[in-house]
């Protein structure tokens, strides 16, 4: 702490405006010091099946404090011009409180608030955040760093500069308040932020104000249309949880869901059970378990053992019974489980030792439990090895945390052997990614959706000569390597929406957000170069090039491998058909092409005209 301060008085020596007194900055700065300041959390919660989706971070009072309250010690703090220094201070308390806590062991980010006056000083650039990134353990791209719209920004172009340094590093940037503060569109239009958190206000009994109502809802459908996750702050009342929910909003938080406390809570106060669970979003019906859950009876924690053997002999199908209390579930009995020990038991005494015994008592505690809107996808990769340490034949299923049906695991694997075949018959052999028909499909299901995305088509240059030159052997491990780098950069950049598939030959499909499009491309490149010493051999690459034949059968020298990329906006094209996305797409990859080295080219709309060569955006990175 006694750094950060000094760092902050060298810095601002000589540039203090003091609105209120010298005693004022005194029982700020002493604050600090004397440790009167700690931090609580409130948990944000997934609208899709209402899991914790991460944590703000909140400053408390440790002590009785000079202030009425937070928010006067905040403004405070700014008339002294001491925001930077007590920003940076719950800074780094958020994160190493967080980590004592827990939280790199939860799947969850961590939202943290800072002034957007401290990001443009040049004493407080992400380089000390990412110290205590580093310290506390909590990876970059965990942290979300929520940017009060509320404070009035002088400079917008050194503001998102400072925005854009965090973003390279890996942090997620959402604008807090959004609504009640000076810049409104203009910065959310500067910073494209991944979040937009909704200010309060606008949610409070936003179902009783009809103008409430109609500006959220037009803040949810821009903010869905361009790909960036809405949070509704401060809900209290179940009619405004209900509300947003059917305005589509991703997140919601609020004292009606959960208070800020001193640890990472998990659970949700608020009644949730009875709201309509959504299914799997950008995903037909037979890729969700919605349609494969079974509706069975369940057990009591009270019922005895007679109860279930009844349950059990009314249906010989019947494998396991779930055993539930106010519609939560506490185990499960397994019917090969239940007849061998406790009807049986060792010596054939089970069911005399066993009569007057609670379910509770015989019921294992565990169980794999998914949510109903839940993919088969998903299920794959995440529970299918929790299944085989259960040793379960049938999965608990749950509609917003609350018992819903059974889901027999030989119904999950026809379904995943189905699903499998499907995408086998449409991937490419050589790198298992999926093909043209499946390609087709995913981008008419996102037309029909009506959501922005951004299609980037990535192609290799001088594919055909490398193949002549150093054989098909080696081209072949060109476009695995290639495979390898674009999957692996999509798995960076840590978003469910994004797609990946193999046209054929050298050229690869990658479907994300409009905001994230480019950064994923830069990382593609950048992954790319790294390989092309191993691509060409020492020598060809130390030179910079080879000979090869040209199409015409010409001796030619070729500049190394490099990528060309052009990118299909459906915010700039509207465009409705999977044929008239592809047109275009061709021609922005033979803009790329035209270019030397590496590049990306994304076309933008100017006055209402499709303007390539005076919008497009080249990056020359060799």
């Amino acid at each position: 702490m006694n750094e950060i301060r000094m760092k902050w008085e060298i810095g601002n020596d000589k540039n203090y405006d003091y609105i209120a007194d010298e005693d004022d900055k005194n029982i700020i700065l002493s604050t600090i010091d004397n440790e009167a300041l700690t931090v609580h959390f409130q948990p944000l919660y997934s609208t899709k099946d209402f899991s914790v989706y991460g944590y703000e971070s909140l400053a408390r009072f440790t002590t009785d404090a000079a202030f009425k309250n937070m928010e006067e010690f905040f403004i405070t703090a700014h008339k002294t011009n001491t925001i930077s220094v007590v920003d940076m201070y719950c800074r780094e308390m958020a994160m190493k409180r967080a980590a004592e806590l827990g939280i790199n062991g939860k799947d969850v980010y961590l939202f943290i608030n800072i002034c957007p006056a401290t990001l443009m000083e040049p004493t407080h650039m992400s380089c000390v955040t990412d110290d205590f990134a580093t310290i506390w353990g909590i990876p970059k791209e965990r942290i979300i760093l929520e940017i009060t719209e509320e404070s009035a920004v002088d400079n917008f172009k050194l503001f998102k500069h400072a925005i854009e340094c965090y973003r390279k590093r890996g942090y997620k940037v959402a604008i807090d308040d959004f609504g009640a503060g000076y810049a409104g569109l203009k910065m959310l239009s500067i910073i494209e932020p991944e979040f937009v958190k909704i200010d309060r206000h606008f949610i409070s009994n936003i179902d009783k104000a009809l103008i409430k109502y109609n500006l959220v809802d037009s803040i949810v459908t821009i903010c869905n249309r361009i790909g960036i996750k809405t949070v509704a702050e401060g809900i209290e009342r179940k009619e405004e949880l209900e509300v947003v929910l059917d305005m589509g909003v991703d997140i919601v938080q609020g004292f009606y869901l959960n208070k800020p406390a001193p640890i990472l809570q998990d659970n949700i106060e608020g009644d949730i059970a009875h709201y309509k669970t959504d299914k799997c979003s950008f995903q037909s019906d037979d890729e969700c378990i919605y349609n494969l859950v079974e509706h069975i009876p369940v057990l009591g924690p009270s019922d005895n053992i007679y109860t279930a053997l009844s349950l059990f002999n009314n249906d010989e199908n019947l494998r396991n019974i779930p055993v539930v209390e106010d519609s939560r579930i506490l185990g499960m009995v397994n019917r090969r489980k239940f007849m061998e020990s406790y009807l049986v038991g060792r010596y054939g005494y089970g069911f005399h030792l066993n009569a007057n015994k609670k379910i509770s008592q015989l019921m294992d505690n565990m169980y794999v439990a998914v949510e109903v809107n839940m993919s088969i996808e998903d299920i794959t990769s995440k529970v299918l090895s929790k299944i085989s340490k259960v040793s379960c034949d049938s999965i608990c299923v749950t509609q917003h945390g609350k018992y819903y049906g059974i889901l027999l695991t030989e119904s999950l694997m026809e379904a995943i052997v189905k699903r499998n075949i499907s995408l086998a018959r449409g991937s490419n052999p050589l790198t298992g990614l999926p093909g043209n028909d499946y390609i087709q499909q995913e981008i008419e299901k996102r037309l029909t959706k009506k959501v922005n995305f951004d299609v980037c088509y990535i192609d290799i240059d001088n594919f055909k000569p490398y193949n002549d030159h150093y054989g098909f052997g080696n081209g072949d491990r060109v476009i695995k390597t290639l495979s390898n780098i674009i999957q692996l950069a999509m798995e960076l950049a840590d978003d469910d929406f994004n797609f990946i598939g193999h046209i054929g030959g050298d050229d690869f499909i990658v479907i994300t957000r409009p905001q994230s499009s480019i950064n994923i491309c830069n990382k593609i490149i950048d992954m790319f170069k790294e390989e092309l010493p191993a691509l060409h051999g020492v020598v060809d690459f130390h030179n910079g090039f080879y000979k090869s034949k040209n199409r015409k059968g010409n001796d030619e020298v070729f500049e190394l491998l490099s990528l060309s990329i052009g990118i299909v906006s459906t915010e700039v094209h509207k465009i409705d058909t999977f044929s008239h996305l592809s047109s275009i797409a061709a021609e922005l990859k033979k803009a790329a092409k035209q270019r030397p080295g590496n590049s990306i080219v994304r076309d933008k709309r100017l006055n209402g005209f499709n303007k390539l060569e005076k919008n497009e955006l080249h990056c020359s990175l060799i």
